[in-house]
């Protein structure tokens, strides 16, 4: 198995077989992130990535049942090249549940027909980050997309048959747009519905682009009774029936879970009651 620097995948994806389809992130711009910046993108050779799961079969057979496909963009595949390796995968792990990142700009480059068949042929879920769904915000942090391309490939990726696990960050909007992330965000998730919504909280790395109006004062970071602000308008404005609800990744403040919208409520007194007691997770024990 060949790896170039360092890999990343979904926290859920933790026991999967991870194999690089690309290397870096095609955009690579966004100023809160610091995960490809030490790559120059690129699409791997098919017949190199091909080898590294026939590699992986000798080793294990055919008795693994979770993939992913690395790095940032493996939707950035032609869908004849991806077509042709879902199926090479499929014959060696045909029990295997096989899942990507998919940026919002790579999606809606596929037409549907195209998407239909990448999903047939074994790429079942697509993580996407979204983390905001407020245009100023998108645009302060060089997404390259709009919300309404955002909701667009969301939309896009459910007719297709697959299924969505999104992720927004708290505080991405910093104090100034505290209650437009919040709101915006739920109606961009309202419209999507997706399958699975993880909430992060906005950690950074010293090198981060972001960091500039940070020091200089212009960008102003959330305190933890803000985040839990923020999330209550959040939940409060959200209605994505059935989305199995996350945040309580390392970098939570106070970790919360559900399904919307029947566990709403229960969520909402959670935060209600951290917020009056300041019970929130010490900072030495977040971690990206």
């Amino acid at each position: 198995m060949r790896y170039e620097g360092m890999v990343y995948r979904p926290p859920s994806e933790a026991r999967s077989l991870i194999v690089q389809v690309t290397i870096g992130c095609a955009h690579n711009a966004c100023t809160f992130c610091t995960m490809y910046k030490d790559k120059k993108f690129r699409i791997r050779d098919m017949e190199e990535v091909k080898a590294d799961f026939e590699e992986a079969y000798q080793r294990y057979g055919d008795g693994i049942d979770r993939i992913f496909l690395a790095d940032g963009d493996a939707l950035t595949i032609p869908a004849d090249d991806m077509v042709d390796l879902l199926g090479f995968i499929k014959e060696r792990f045909p029990y295997a549940r096989i899942t990507s990142y998919g940026a919002p700009k790579d999606v809606l480059s596929k037409t549907p027909q195209e998407l239909e068949e990448i999903q047939r042929a074994g790429l079942s879920m697509v993580y996407m980050g979204v983390e905001s769904g407020d245009d100023v915000v998108l645009k302060d942090i060089c997404k390259g997309v709009s919300a309404e391309e955002i909701a667009q490939a969301g939309i896009k990726l459910k007719k297709a048959g697959f299924k969505m696990s999104l992720t927004l960050i708290s505080g991405m909007g910093g104090r100034a747009r505290l209650k437009e992330h919040a709101i915006n965000s739920a109606k961009l998730i309202t419209r999507i519905k997706p399958d699975f919504l993880g909430f992060l909280t906005l950690m950074l790395d010293d090198e981060a682009p972001i960091m500039k109006p940070i020091k200089d004062g212009s960008f102003e970071l959330l305190r933890p009774d803000d985040v839990v602000e923020e999330m209550l308008l959040f939940l409060k404005e959200v209605d994505s029936d059935g989305t199995v609800f996350r945040s309580n990744h390392a970098s939570n403040y106070v970790p919360l879970k559900g399904t919307l919208n029947q566990d709403k409520q229960s969520m909402i007194s959670s935060l209600e009651k951290v917020r009056k007691e300041h019970g929130y997770r010490p900072e030495s024990f977040r971690a990206l």
